[in-house]
This record gives C-alpha cells, structure tokens and sequence, in this order.
C-alpha cells in the first residue's frame, strides 16, 4: 500500500512588503490583515482575542455571564444561557399560574 506524505502547509505571505509587522505586543510576525499576523487574525475570526489593537472591541458580542466568552444570541446571552434563561422565566409563570388556577376552580364536596 503506498503511503502519501503529508506536507505542513506555509504561512500566507505577508502583505505590505514585510515592513510592517503585527500589532500584537511581544509578536514579531509580519502583518497579514487588519494589522495582525496570520496567527493572530485567525484567533480574532474565531473570537479568542479579547479584542483587536486599535479598534478597542471584540470581533463580536460575547456573553454577559461570567468567565463565558461564547457569541452573544440574543439579550446579551449566548445560546446557552439565553436558553437556560427563557427556561426558568418559563417555570416562573407556571408556579405563579398553578396556585391561581388552583384558587379559582371551584371546590368539590
């Protein structure tokens, strides 16, 4: 069985002539695009940096719970805990509905 070899695939090549270089403290690589490297600019697609030198914000709005930095769905939560959040509003208006219901139905003797 022949077996193929795997080639390690190259960095995209630097724009702007290799002069400029990325925007990230301490990083050395040539800028690539928006003014970070290739390694830098796929973690800010992604949404791992916390935010982008010079722009001052995230690519996108992350979650408001703690420690969660998933993208932002709707009312400020990502899916999950938007999910987690229309579920317990869900069974909040059930328990104030059921001990109303309850009052209102007429008594059987």
């Amino acid at each position: 069985m022949a077996e193929t070899a795997k080639s390690k695939k190259k960095a995209p090549a630097p724009k702007g002539g290799g002069k400029k270089s990325c925007q990230i403290e301490g990083c050395k690589r040539a800028y690539r695009a928006k003014g970070l490297c290739f390694f830098h600019y796929k973690k800010w697609r992604r949404g791992e940096l916390e935010k982008k030198p010079g722009l001052g914000a995230p690519r996108y709005g992350t979650c408001g719970k703690e420690a969660c930095k998933k993208k932002v769905v709707a009312h400020g939560l990502c899916q999950e805990h938007y999910d987690a959040w229309k579920a317990s509003r869900k069974s909040a208006k059930l328990a104030v509905a059921a001990p109303a219901a309850a009052a209102e139905a007429p008594a059987a003797t």
